[in-house]
């Protein structure tokens, strides 16, 4: 029995990373930095249904929020990003919540502090995080009531548009 529940996640996993890929390969010769945020949306997709565990920053144990997106930044995007969410929200640079772009940082208040929780935006107005030990890694839209009414703001660590300088090779 458990080893339909891993394979069920497996599955999951596989289809969403074919799901963003297809969506991805669509556009000719992407920039680098189209390269890259794919790259982040696809393997945080890849996480989907990860258990989630306070301070958890590994695949093998388990992530909360923050070491959830420092995990997959530093797999998909090659950027050392550390800290919790309230940290990364003094990262990066301020993006409107209209012009934010796949694999951008999405925060809210869901603990009555600032940047208490943090996502990864991978488009359609849906984030890939870390939710809680119910759920663990998910996918949830911007505009649901709980998150909506908590949202604080979006942050990106890549430029908006040209070769990505942040980036490992």
């Amino acid at each position: 029995m458990q080893n339909h529940a891993y394979f069920g996640r497996v599955l999951a996993r596989l289809f969403c990373s074919l799901a963003i890929l297809v969506l991805v390969g669509c556009a000719s010769q992407p920039s680098k930095e189209t390269q890259v945020r794919g790259d982040i949306a696809t393997y945080a997709l890849s996480l989907l249904n990860a258990p989630y565990v306070w301070g958890g920053q590994d695949i093998e144990t388990g992530f909360d929020c923050s070491g959830f997106v420092s995990h997959v930044y530093r797999k998909a995007a090659g950027i050392d990003l550390r800290g919790n969410a309230a940290s990364m929200a003094k990262a990066g640079r301020i993006v409107n919540k209209s012009e934010v772009l796949t694999g951008d940082l999405v925060f809210f208040n869901t603990t009555g502090k600032p940047a208490s929780h943090v996502g990864i935006y991978v488009g359609d107005n849906k984030f890939v995080h870390a939710s809680n030990p119910r759920t663990g890694v998910r996918v949830d839209r911007l505009d649901n009531k709980y998150y909506a009414a908590r949202f604080e703001g979006t942050k990106t660590l890549l430029p908006a548009h040209g070769l990505l300088a942040a980036a490992a090779p």
